[in-house]
């Protein structure tokens, strides 16, 4: 029971789908500036490798009130959120050359994290209602958005700090304010789709995490499975290069190629799920990366390129799909369930995260990425165990 009826319309709206997935763009282009630029920070402020990956882990920590964001989110017109969120975003993350020491860096993600985690609770409950029948599609714009903007935000750093050395990113900043000053006056539009249930018809947020208990726990672990690849193909992938003596533009370019790839597999999967369901999908998915990784390892030159490149096509391709499964479920508390999917994602992938730079320390990043395979196995059990939700409109 809703207040508007376009969240049971069966019809695709493009460019409202358009309109959420370009305020991905730009908010992800901000949140990607820090991958490429740890290997800078890592000389600058002496960090070791679990330091640099516990600077994810705050990014990502105000995730732990995405469910508490949900329960807001529900209640009032939650597209301002995706209004505003991308200029904080924006001033953050455009700092982070300034930052001279661990602690500065720590508050500026802080901050980031928190404007992520306002973006990301309710952009994708919108997606679902301007996409109708057509929700894998719609999911796989706005992931194709953020994997995208994954790919050009770290060229646009690394093209700035290379002018202006990396105490200069802040020059960026006045890119993300005006995209956003745009976005107002495009995102206002969406106050046909701005759902807002009755609060007396409303069943209680308890209840409706008790009945998804089982899902979210085989959702950890597809999470966790993935989240340790995701680490080393994204957050330790410049690093990774730049170790083994290639240069910052050399590792930049291995992960804006996988960022690109990646954005191509979210179009791919999000949509293909429509047609296979999202549980085929997520197999096939969870089957291929431990054999795109053996090949990468066994392999060089630019045939070890290709199969880098297809593991980032097929790893990022279940995250559209894993969107759409969640909403899926029929809740009059989207944007709840919406929260408690994304703290999982965040929490968990942070943690991999962490874990993967801690593992580095003692083995050696390049023993990792020699393993790497073993590590993308983790996802292939909870892939199978996974539900098959009927598609509600």
């Amino acid at each position: 029971a809703v207040e508007n009826n376009n969240m049971n319309s069966k019809n695709y709206h493009k460019w409202r789908v358009y309109d959420i997935s370009i305020a991905h763009f730009v908010h992800d282009v901000y949140s990607s500036f820090l991958a490429p630029l740890l290997p800078l920070l890592i000389d600058k402020i002496g960090l070791n490798y679990f330091l640099a990956g516990s600077l994810t882990l705050y990014g990502r920590l105000p995730s732990l009130m995405n469910p508490f964001i949900g329960l807001l989110a529900d209640k009032i017109v939650i597209r301002y959120f995706i209004i505003f969120t991308p200029a904080i975003t924006a001033i953050s993350m455009s700092l982070i050359g300034l930052a001279s020491n661990y602690f500065q860096l720590l508050v500026l993600l802080l901050i980031m994290g928190f404007s992520a985690a306002f973006f990301h609770v309710p952009a994708p409950v919108l997606i679902k209602n301007v996409s109708g029948e057509k929700r894998g599609l719609g999911m796989s714009f706005y992931a194709l958005a953020g994997e995208f903007a994954r790919a050009m935000g770290p060229l646009l750093i690394v093209s700035a700090v290379s002018w202006w050395g990396l105490e200069g990113s802040w020059r960026v900043m006045p890119l993300g304010l005006i995209a956003s000053v745009i976005l107002y006056f495009r995102l206002k539009k969406l106050k046909d789709f701005d759902v807002k249930p009755k609060f007396n018809k409303r069943p209680l947020a308890k209840g409706e995490l008790k009945k998804l208990t089982s899902f979210f726990l085989i959702i950890v672990g597809y999470i966790l499975g993935r989240g340790l690849l995701r680490s080393l193909l994204v957050t330790f992938l410049p690093t990774f290069y730049t170790s083994s003596g290639s240069s910052l533009w050399t590792g930049t370019s291995m992960l804006v190629m996988v960022e690109v790839f990646g954005a191509a597999g979210t179009l791919l999967a999000g949509n293909y799920s429509d047609k296979i369901g999202r549980k085929r999908t997520l197999i096939i998915i969870a089957l291929a990366m431990p054999i795109l990784m053996f090949l990468y390892n066994i392999t060089s030159g630019y045939i070890s390129v290709l199969f880098l490149a297809l593991s980032g096509l097929f790893m990022f391709g279940s995250a559209p799909v894993l969107l759409a499964l969640v909403h899926d479920y029929k809740s009059d508390r989207p944007s709840f369930i919406n929260s408690i999917y994304m703290t999982l994602s965040f929490v968990f992938g942070a943690a991999s995260t962490m874990l993967v730079g801690y593992l580095s320390d003692i083995y050696g990043l390049d023993n990792l990425f020699l393993y790497s395979p073993l590590l993308a196995i983790v996802a292939i059990p909870f892939a199978f165990l996974m539900p098959e939700f009927e598609r509600n409109n």
